[in-house]
Order: structure tokens, then C-alpha cells, then sequence
């Protein structure tokens, strides 16, 4: 518990206003985006500027106070629940575009800024920052830093980390650094502005971002491809990429996934099909023609039952926001939704879809699969209801056995939602004990009480491995 005299000074540097222990604001704060996970903070603070940032570290460092800290909380790993209690610090005050450098194409940014609204004012001055997590509508860029946020974009254009030049940010001490800057080629030492990139909160506060930004592509069209063979579709992937074609998105959705979206968003999709490929390419007009028929011959070659064209950019967004909301579609079957993450190359996506379906009937669990098939970013989600406690046993088995599955395919337990509190048991899965060991000296520098969001990244131990059983 915080006492009177740490309150008053934490008011001191915001105001009390925007200090609050009300218990409506602790509940409030309290979960995040990740199911049956939640624990009260004892407080919860809103700074304005990064000088009461600074100011917040130091009163809490000195009474050794954990601090998390917080955008909208969409994060799917537990990443913003405090575990340890401590105070909130959510970052919603500092959302203003501080700059837009037309001259080195970069934007500086406060953290707090809603990542859709972002790119709407960027795009509006015919630029373009191409990072779109599904939940961009509501997640804030500091938050998309934190957990180096992927998206429907990523296959061509990257992740968060691939546009990020340059952060300020406040050490657990209070101390304010810069790193990098609105510069191409910087190897003046340690790359320290990469290593804050999805370190989750764990080294440091975020408070201000140079982003680089690009051209916005002029023409993009999208399409549909629908196959009877989910196997048939993953093949699919990695034959277009193997033909040196980078879509802007190529997005796979298995059947349950299909229903599931088709009867939310009512696009009149066809419900017998086994899974469907959402593809998008941009670029200039030839080049994006030619790629997009160079992909339906593709998607023919691996019996694609339809393709279809969007005929205007109203239905291509369509199409779009579907697969966006295809969490938002599945959380409505059941009380409690689990989305995961799991990454393998590309040329593995049709071993990983078939390991995730056999898994799933093991365990006799409601798992749909869809994500980001381009670059080999699956969301295996789970269906199931919190109160039944036996079921997501079977559910946490299945999952644990699904992270497996993806490391023996040369891939990782999560490849944009992060570590947090859900896979920090997997964490030496991937990275083995010594590279958790560098990890933990790596924090130890940066926060030596361990007052930035505590218990995260790094459990106490690592869960036994399982063994699958191949067919």
C-alpha cells in the first residue's frame, strides 16, 4: 500500500486530479486484454509530459514502489496487470504528434496517441507508417513499442521495430535518456533503441518516438481465394513467396474462423470451404496488376475453389476489417476467449495448421486458427469458459503443446503479443536458461530494485517440456 506521505508527493508532481485510488479506477486497471487475469494496483497516476514521468520514477524509486506502465491495455500477454500491486502510470495525456518532418520523412510522437488516428493524419499528408496491429483503433504507439506490435502489414513492410529511429525514455531512477534519432545509419555503440523495442515496459518508460515513415503507395488492390483443402491454402502461402512476390497482406482463415466472421460482419461468404486466403498488394498500377494475376494463377495451381477480385476500395476494406475482427467475431461464442500467437517460417504454415488441428482433437478443445500466414504468424485461438476449470486445463495443455510444436519447427512461442506473465514459463523454451540468464542481467542494469513492471518476461521456473507424439 502506498502511504498518505508517497500520495501527496506523487500529486505534487501531477496534481491530484490526475492522481486517483478510487476503487472504480484500481478495478478499472487492474486486467488488460489477456482473459482470467487481473490484480489490483494501489494507484493509478496520468502524466503529461515526460518531466512528470521523471518526476513519478523518483518518488517511487526512492520508496521502492513497483510502477507499470500503461496505453489502452489491449496486450494479450498479461503485460499490464500488476502482478506486485504498485502504481499504474497510463500514458493517455501524452498523445499529441509533437512533429511531421516532411524533409527526412519522420513523425515524433507521444506515446499515448491512438495508432489509427495516427496514421489517418499521417496518410493525410500523403505519407504512409505502415505497422497495423488489429487492435490499432484503440492501442496507442507506446504501447505497439512495448510489445513491438506486428499486423496485417507486416509481411512486406515489417513490424513496429522497422520503424522506430529514435526513443526518449525514463529509467527506473528517474533519469531521462535519448536514443538514436532522425538518422539512417547509427552505429554509435549499443543499439539501445532496438533493445527497448519490446522489452515490454521492463527497462524503461516510454515517452516520446521518431518514427521513420514512407510513400503511400498509390494504387493497392485485394482478393479472396477460397480452398476445400486447408492444406491446399497453407501450401499456397509459400508458393507465392517462393516466387519472389511480397504481398502487402496475406492473411489465412481457417473454416470455424470463416462462419464465425462471415455471420458477424455478413459478407456472404461461402461456409463450406476449408480455409481462404486474404491477399493485398500496393505499389504502383502495373506492378500491383501484374503481381495480383500472377497470384491467381498461384492459388489455381493449389485448386483454389474461388478467387475473387475486390471490384472497389470500399470492398477491399471490407474484406479488411473482417479479418480484423475476426477476435471480436470468435469472443462472442463462447464467456472466455484465449488468442495466442506462434510463429514458424513460412514454408512450416502448413505443418503448424495441421499440428494446431491435431492438437486441438487431442485434447478435445474448440480451437480456430487465423493470422497472418505471410509471415508465418499464426493466432490458434481457444474457445472455452473460465468457470470450467477442467476444460482450460485441457486448454492450457493444448497450447503448451502448440508452443512445442512451433519451436520444432524452427519457430517461436509468440511472434508479436509478447511474453509477459502468459508465456514466461516458455521463455527458456526458445531462448535456453543462459539466454534468459543475459536477459535478467540486462534488467538488473536498467532497473536494479526491479520496480518497472515486475514479474513479467521472466518466471521463477521454466514449464517441462512435452513431448508430442507424431503421427
Amino acid at each position: 500500500m502506498l502511504t498518505e506521505a508517497v500520495k501527496q508527493q506523487l500529486c505534487e508532481v501531477v496534481g491530484s486530479k490526475y492522481y486517483k485510488d478510487d476503487m472504480e479506477a484500481l478495478i478499472t486497471h487492474s486486467f488488460d486484454g489477456t482473459p482470467m487475469l487481473q490484480s489490483l494496483p494501489d494507484g493509478v497516476i496520468y502524466p503529461a509530459s515526460t518531466q512528470e514521468v521523471s518526476g513519478i520514477m523518483k518518488v517511487l524509486s526512492q520508496h521502492k514502489i513497483p510502477i507499470v506502465g500503461r496505453g489502452s491495455g489491449t496486450n494479450l500477454c498479461g503485460g499490464t496487470v500488476p502482478i506486485q500491486g504498485g502504481v499504474v502510470m497510463v500514458m493517455h495525456r501524452m498523445n499529441r504528434i509533437l512533429e511531421l518532418d516532411t524533409q527526412n520523412l519522420t513523425a515524433t510522437v507521444q506515446p499515448g496517441l491512438i495508432t489509427a488516428q495516427f496514421i489517418e493524419q499521417v496518410e493525410q499528408a500523403g505519407l504512409f507508417y505502415p505497422p497495423d496491429p488489429s487492435s490499432m483503433s484503440i492501442s496507442t504507439i507506446g504501447g505497439n513499442i512495448a510489445e513491438c506490435s506486428g499486423g496485417l502489414r507486416g509481411l512486406k513492410y515489417g513490424t513496429t521495430k522497422d520503424y522506430v529511429l529514435g526513443l526518449e525514455a525514463v529509467l527506473a531512477s528517474g533519469e531521462i535518456i535519448r536514443t538514436g534519432g532522425k538518422l539512417m545509419k547509427d552505429v554509435a555503440g549499443y543499439d539501445l533503441t532496438k533493445l527497448l523495442i519490446g522489452s515490454e515496459g521492463t527497462l524503461a518508460i516510454i515517452t516520446e518516438a521518431t518514427l521513420k515513415l514512407v510513400p503511400k503507395p498509390p494504387y493497392k488492390k485485394t482478393m479472396l481465394a477460397m480452398f476445400h483443402d486447408l492444406y491446399d491454402a497453407a501450401k499456397t502461402v509459400s508458393a507465392i513467396i517462393e516466387q519472389r512476390i511480397i504481398p502487402a497482406t496475406l492473411e489465412f482463415l481457417d473454416n470455424a474462423t470463416i462462419r464465425v466472421v462471415d455471420d458477424f460482419a455478413k459478407l456472404g461468404l461461402p461456409h463450406h470451404v476449408e480455409a481462404m486466403l486474404i491477399i493485398e498488394q500496393d505499389g504502383d498500377p502495373s506492378t500491383v496488376e501484374r503481381d495480383i494475376a500472377a497470384i491467381a494463377e498461384i492459388c489455381e495451381q493449389y485448386h483454389a475453389d474461388k478467387i475473387q477480385i475486390a471490384e472497389t476500395s470500399e470492398e477491399a476494406e471490407k474484406l479488411l476489417t473482417a479479418r480484423r475482427s475476426a477476435f471480436t467475431a470468435l469472443a462472442r461464442l463462447k464467456p472466455t476467449t484465449i488468442l495466442e500467437d506462434a510463429t514458424v517460417p513460412r514454408s512450416k504454415i502448413a505443418d503448424m495448421v495441421l499440428a494446431i488441428n491435431r492438437i486441438a482433437e487431442k485434447y478435445q478443445v474448440q480451437i480456430c486458427t487465423f493470422g497472418h500466414a505471410g509471415d508465418g504468424n499464426l493466432h490458434p485461438t481457444a474457445m472455452t469458459d473460465a468457470r470450467d476449470e477442467e476444460e482450460v486445463a485441457r486448454v492450457e495443455q493444448a497450447f503448451a503443446e502448440i508452443f512445442e510444436a512451433a519451436i520444432s519447427l524452427g519457430g517461436t512461442i509468440t511472434g508479436e503479443h509478447g511474453v509477459g506473465i502468459v508465456k514466461a514459463p516458455y521463455l527458456e523454451w526458445k531462448v535456453g536458461s543462459s539466454g534468459v540468464a543475459l536477459m535478467q542481467g540486462i534488467k538488473a542494469v536498467f532497473d536494479p530494485d526491479h520496480l518497472l513492471n515486475p514479474g513479467k518476461m521472466f518466471a521463477k521456473s521454466a514449464k517441462k517440456r512435452v513431448v508430442l507424439h507424431r503421427d
